[in-house]
This record gives C-alpha cells, sequence and structure tokens, in this order.
C-alpha cells in the first residue's frame, strides 16, 4: 500500500459510517472518516427504537462513538469532499487530499419539508415523520397527517394505532373516494385544503391554520417527506448509479455499480433508520473488508510469481 494512502476512507460520519469504521478498525485496517456535520436527526431531541439505545440524544451517540473508532486508530475529521475521482483521490474542502483503496458513501439524505410556515422551525420536535420513532411521545393525544402525496393516506392508517383522535389534511393531495371511505371507517376525519402555517405557542405546536383561515388544534403532525441525497454529487462525481432522488442504487452487499464504492444508510435506503443504517454499515465494512483481503491475496501471490522468475 502506497504511503498515506488509506484501506477505507468513509464519507459521512453518522450512524451507517461510524459502524462501519468500528468493524473496519477492529479488523486493522487503515480508514478515514470524512463528515460534515449535517446528520439527518440533528433537530430530534432523541433518538427512538435503537435497543439499549433508547431516547439517547443523537449527538451523545456520535460522539461515544467517535471515541470508540478513535481507539481502534480510526481517523475522524471534520470536513466536505468537494471534489472524487477514481482511484480513489478525494479532495476536501480544507484542501487536504486523501487517497483509498475503497470508497463508502455513507452521506445520509435530506427531508424535503412541505411549504408551510414554521414546519422548518418545528421540524423534529412536533412536526415529525416515523411513527415509530416518535409515536409512542405523543400516543393518545390530538395528532393529525399532512398529506403530501402518495403514501399519506397509508400514513394516517399507520399512525392510527398510536391515537383514536387522529384528522388527515389533504393539504396538496387528492384524496380519492375509496381513500375516504376507509378512512372513514376507521374514525379518522378528513379536512380538505392547503394548511398555510403552523400556529405555536410557549414553544409548542398547537395546531395547523389552513389557507382559508381556520385553525384546528392538533398537538402534532406528521408528514411523509420526500427524502433526496445531499447535494454534494458524490455518487454522480465518482461514476455510481443513482435514483431520481440522488440515492445511490447497491446490490445486497452494499457494493454500487462502481467497483471499489459502496454505499450505506439513508444515502441508498430512504427508510433506514438509526439502527438500520448501524446495522447496514457493519455488514458493508465486513464485505468491503473481504475485497480488500482477496485483493491482497492476489496482490502476494503476483509477488512471489514474480520472486520466483527473478
Amino acid at each position: 500500500m502506497a504511503s498515506g494512502t488509506f484501506d477505507v476512507a468513509i464519507i459521512g460520519g453518522g450512524p451507517a459510517g461510524l459502524s462501519a469504521a468500528l468493524v473496519l478498525g477492529r479488523a486493522r485496517r487503515r480508514v478515514i472518516v470524512i463528515d460534515a456535520g449535517t446528520p439527518r436527526n440533528a433537530p430530534a431531541a432523541h433518538m427512538q427504537g435503537f435497543l439499549s439505545r433508547d431516547g439517547m440524544p443523537p449527538d451523545d451517540l456520535l460522539r461515544a462513538a467517535r471515541a470508540e473508532i478513535r481507539g481502534y486508530g480510526v481517523e475522524v475529521i471534520e470536513d466536505r469532499v468537494v471534489e472524487a475521482t477514481a482511484g480513489f483521490a478525494l479532495r476536501l474542502a480544507g484542501g487536504r487530499a486523501v487517497e483509498a483503496r475503497h470508497v463508502l458513501v455513507a452521506t445520509g439524505a435530506v427531508d424535503e419539508l412541505p411549504d408551510v410556515l414554521g414546519a422548518r422551525e418545528r421540524w423534529g420536535r412536533d412536526l415529525l415523520h416515523c411513527p415509530y420513532c416518535h409515536g409512542w411521545e405523543v400516543r393518545d393525544q390530538a395528532l393529525g397527517v399532512l398529506a403530501t402525496g402518495a403514501g399519506s393516506v397509508e400514513h394516517a392508517h399507520l399512525l392510527h394505532h398510536w391515537t383514536d383522535d387522529l384528522i388527515l389534511f389533504t393539504h396538496t393531495h387528492a384524496v380519492t373516494g375509496d381513500e375516504r371511505a376507509a378512512l372513514d371507517a376507521r374514525g379518522i376525519a378528513v379536512v380538505d385544503g392547503p394548511v398555510e402555517r403552523l400556529i405555536v405557542a410557549d414553544d409548542r405546536l398547537r395546531g395547523a391554520q389552513l389557507a382559508d383561515g381556520r385553525i384546528v388544534p392538533r398537538a402534532a403532525l406528521f408528514i411523509r417527506p420526500a427524502l433526496r441525497a445531499h447535494r454534494d454529487g458524490l455518487g454522480e462525481a465518482l461514476g455510481c448509479d443513482v435514483v431520481a432522488e440522488g440515492l445511490l442504487t447497491v446490490d445486497a452487499d452494499g457494493r454500487t455499480s462502481v467497483p471499489g464504492v459502496w454505499a450505506a444508510g439513508n444515502a441508498t435506503n430512504p427508510r433506514a433508520q438509526v439502527i438500520t443504517a448501524a446495522g447496514e454499515g457493519s455488514a458493508v465494512a465486513i464485505a468491503i473488508n473481504t475485497e480488500l483481503v482477496k485483493a491482497d491475496v492476489d496482490a502476494a501471490v503476483r509477488r512471489a510469481a514474480a520472486t520466483a522468475a527473478a
């Protein structure tokens, strides 16, 4: 291995990237984690559903994980990749150049929020997306689902298990007659018309105001947001196949369409929760190390053959 070349450069220091770094560090690989510091769950005060870590603040998990991987010799830097070329050579915003045999893209994704006043400020607090992540904390309260597209009605049916007081705001989504009948059958009310703003008092959501001025009291709202990749264009720069939202396509082991480039977590899987992303990072790290071992064996055989022929 050339001097200064890492076995693996992991781009993104969230649960997927840090979990992969832990496995690879323990495998005695030379690893660097490059993190821009923009985790998807940053607005949330707590993360849920992570066995033994349920309710832990997201920052606490990342801080503990960084300390763990540094104990295995993994280098962690706060920076951003601004250029990536096959080979793999990465240029960082701070000016540093990094070379690696493999690259793992774990940059996560960004939620596209509706154009509603107050949405960004309440995101992750009482404007929520995942019933499995937040449903327990708002159970039995007056809840709403803000319909923004396909899947919103399904989201309402899912959320109904956490409360009997539930409203679907049609907002920008046309609800069909059959969907209305199913909602009515389950006791889920439907309020038509676009929502214009969120009503907040004493730093708590109090309701949703429609464009016609009506205010509907609610304690929390859920949406099913569109998810897109971070706008760094990293996957495209490396030549990877992506879907419309910029998320990378991978095989069952996390390989992208470019040999040596891998992806895990929300960079490829829009439904990956924290624990899921961490598991994907662990699994892809094992696959990467398997490829590294194969390459090491091939290189050793070539060197032995060259020595014998000399």
